[in-house]
């Protein structure tokens, strides 16, 4: 028998408010509106067209306007690698190894296998997987460079069998990328294959798209960046490949009565604290735990070095909504299809086969969104604004191509060559149906 939760308006002095999910529309459970606009794409539409012609000179300007810092030379020095490592502490520098060794583990897995179908007499036909050849990777800057993001990026991208990998990251005033970024590389790839620069923004996809002195185009452009980078890779989307247009992070807490709210506060911060367009979503069949979960909401964000920021996510984006139980819970989470997915229940396995639309879904109450971001090995580039509804997080897959091959010997085609002819005909290209039929000719 299902439970009515009982309606209640939500406490106004709340950081955010409780609503019951059954009276909200659409449009209402989770606003995500282009946090860009019409101004951004012109701006970005001149940054791309002016790299385009001027190459490095430009990237010089927009650095210089964007991050307050002459560059002279983009490339990081591969010796400046080993020597971000050397200066780290043992403990990160393990860190590192084992953050590493758990992504790359679980990505190995996804290696795809050429199949070939060789089953009737005079036809092989067959599907084979490539690398892609070059590839460069945007990592964001807030405040330091992510080396997380370089983990989840270059490890499966070496492992798909990429040659060439160019990472852009913004420097800092003085000109320089973090030690933890540099040495994150530093223990996923050979120099001769991983090349550093220091620039960010729209301008760095334009170099990577169209190429400059001192930075070779690419053929795919992956990482996540705020709404000019995620602008810029959707104008040079058909010149390069791109994994996705992200948008700002997200976090969905699917939690029982039974959930601690101190815990699941946190993990909405997590997510608050990365953008003021980021969204956080508390999801529960418990009115107690919702109301605790709304205290505890502002007695941590006083606490949080980026208060100002998070407080603006939770006020603008957050959400608290009530549901008559789990089942219907599950709904709202397919609804939202959210970027990460915490299912803090007692039993998440049981409640797992219910969830479609998610990027990835964190099982139990010892499972905190920040375990995936920095460690367990899944990827955290992930899809966002719902469109974990038709996509995937990024993996091996890509930084791959696959091809189609087929070959028919001549009494193999001959023997279907009328049916192709009389397909073709029947769409009106006679050219085609000759190609077929000159060769049973001369057969």
């Amino acid at each position: 028998m299902r439970r009515t939760v009982p309606r209640k308006k939500g406490d106004v002095n709340s950081v955010i408010k409780i609503r019951n999910f059954r009276d909200l529309s659409p449009e209402e459970i989770l606003d995500r509106r282009d946090p860009g606009g019409e101004d951004v794409r012109r701006a970005v539409s001149d940054i791309l067209s002016d790299v385009r012609t001027r190459g490095d000179a430009a990237l010089r300007e927009y650095t210089k306007r964007f991050d307050g810092v002459d560059v002279t030379e983009f490339k990081v020095p591969d010796e400046a690698l080993e020597a971000a490592f050397d200066s780290l502490d043992e403990n990160f520098q393990e860190t590192l190894h084992l953050a590493s060794d758990n992504i790359e583990r679980f990505h190995e897995r996804q290696i795809p296998r050429d199949y070939v179908l060789a089953d009737r007499p005079g036809i092989v036909q067959g599907m084979r997987y490539t690398p892609i050849e070059r590839v460069g990777i945007c990592v964001p800057r807030s405040p330091e460079a992510f080396p997380s993001t370089i983990l989840m990026n270059v490890i499966p991208a070496l492992l798909a069998g990429v040659k060439e990998i160019a990472i852009v990251t913004p420097p800092d005033r003085n000109g320089n990328i973090s030690a933890e970024a540099l040495a994150a590389v530093y223990v996923t790839a050979d120099p001769r294959v991983v090349s550093v620069y220091r620039v960010g923004g729209a301008q760095a996809v334009a170099a990577l798209a169209y190429g400059t002195e001192s930075i070779p185009a690419v053929d795919k452009i992956v990482g996540p960046g705020g709404v000019y980078v995620a602008e810029a890779k959707r104008q040079v989307y058909g010149r390069v490949g791109i994994d996705m247009v992200a948008g700002p992070s997200e976090i969905l807490v699917l939690a029982d009565g039974d959930s601690n709210p101190v815990h699941v506060a946190a993990d909405m911060l997590s997510q608050a604290e990365h953008d003021t367009h980021a969204a956080a979503v508390l999801v529960t069949d418990s009115r107690p735990l919702a109301e605790a979960v709304q205290r505890e909401l502002e007695a941590q964000l006083s606490k949080l070095p980026r208060e100002a920021i998070a407080r603006a996510s939770i006020e603008h984006n957050g959400k608290i909504l009530l549901t008559d139980d789990l089942a219907e819970a599950a709904e709202a989470a397919n609804r939202l299809a959210p970027e990460h997915l915490e299912l803090c229940v007692a039993d998440p396995f049981a409640l797992l086969p219910r969830i479609r639309n998610a990027g990835s879904v964190f099982l139990g109450r010892s499972a905190p969104e920040a375990l995936g971001d920095y460690f367990a090995g899944p990827n955290h580039t992930l899809p966002t604004s719902g469109t974990a509804r038709f996509s995937s997080p990024l993996g091996m897959y890509d930084f791959m191509k696959r091809s189609s091959f087929l070959y028919y010997a001549p009494d193999a085609l001959a023997g279907v060559a009328d049916r192709i002819a009389d397909f073709a005909e029947r769409e009106g290209l006679h050219g085609h149906a000759q190609s077929v039929l000159v060769r049973k000719e001369k057969a």
